[in-house]
Order: C-alpha cells, then sequence, then structure tokens
C-alpha cells in the first residue's frame, strides 16, 4: 500500500509553529492589560487613601506643612493615574493586534489543514482507483485463463 506524503507539510509545520507563537504573544499581552489594570487598581487605592487622610487630618488640627503633602500627595497621584490610564490604554490596544495577529494564524493554519485534507481525499481516490484496476485485471486474467 502506498503511503500518503502531502507536499505542503513543511508550510502546514510553519503555520502552526506561527500560531502556537502567535499565541504565546496574545496570552503576554493579556497579561501585560491585567498587570496594567492592577498597577491603575493600586493608584486609585492609593489616592483614595491620600484624600481619606487628608479628610481625617482636616478635622483635627493639621500643620500648614502637612495639609500641603497631602495636596501634594494627591495631585502626584492624579498625574499618576492619567499616565497609567494611557499605559492600560496601550496595553489594551497591543491586546487587540496581538488578538487579530492570532486569529490570522489560525486561520492561516486551518486553510493548510483543509489543504491537506483534499490532498489525502485525492490520495485516497488514486489509490481506490488503482486497487479497482488491479482487481478488473485479476478478474480478466483469471477469465481469460480459465479456458485452459
Amino acid at each position: 500500500m502506498a503511503k500518503f506524503v502531502y507536499r505542503m507539510e513543511n508550510v502546514l509545520k510553519l503555520k502552526e509553529q506561527i500560531e502556537s507563537q502567535r499565541q504565546m504573544e496574545f496570552v503576554q499581552a493579556q497579561n501585560k492589560v491585567l498587570e496594567e489594570e492592577e498597577k491603575m487598581k493600586a493608584l486609585i487605592n492609593r489616592y483614595r487613601g491620600y484624600v481619606n487622610d487628608q479628610k481625617e487630618a482636616s478635622k483635627n488640627k493639621i500643620s500648614i506643612v502637612n495639609l500641603r503633602h497631602f495636596g501634594d500627595c494627591i495631585r502626584v497621584t492624579k498625574e499618576l493615574i492619567k499616565a497609567e490610564t494611557v499605559q492600560v490604554k496601550v496595553a489594551k490596544k497591543n491586546l487587540e493586534v496581538a488578538q487579530k495577529r492570532l486569529a490570522d494564524a489560525v486561520m492561516e493554519r486551518k486553510i493548510q489543514d483543509k489543504l491537506k485534507e483534499r490532498a489525502f481525499e485525492e490520495f485516497k481516490q488514486e489509490l481506490s482507483k488503482e486497487e479497482m484496476k488491479e482487481i478488473d485485471e485479476v478478474i480478466s486474467f483469471n477469465y481469460n485463463n480459465r479456458s485452459i
């Protein structure tokens, strides 16, 4: 029996490797988004803490220096939150790009899989034709030699 050999097997393997690589990039992008969102949550919590501390301190006697310190901490934290918002947006944009690249890689690999399946079906049909031809030859030979 003949062995099926797909001519484009190396292309299929390459597409599978690319898909795997894109999948890793996608996971890394997801992790980066989660990391940036966690940083954002920490900054927001820090900001809320400073605001609460300022409110508590203002209820009691507080020096101008301490009041300014709280104001500076709140202002700096607001700026950090703005910067982190940009980082979160960049990370989400990178995630979208990675997702698109992964989807493209999956589609290309599936196309190669379909081509391989079609080639295998053609191989099976050709093999079936050859077997039928051999059977016809054996039957014909037996029919012709039976009178001897």
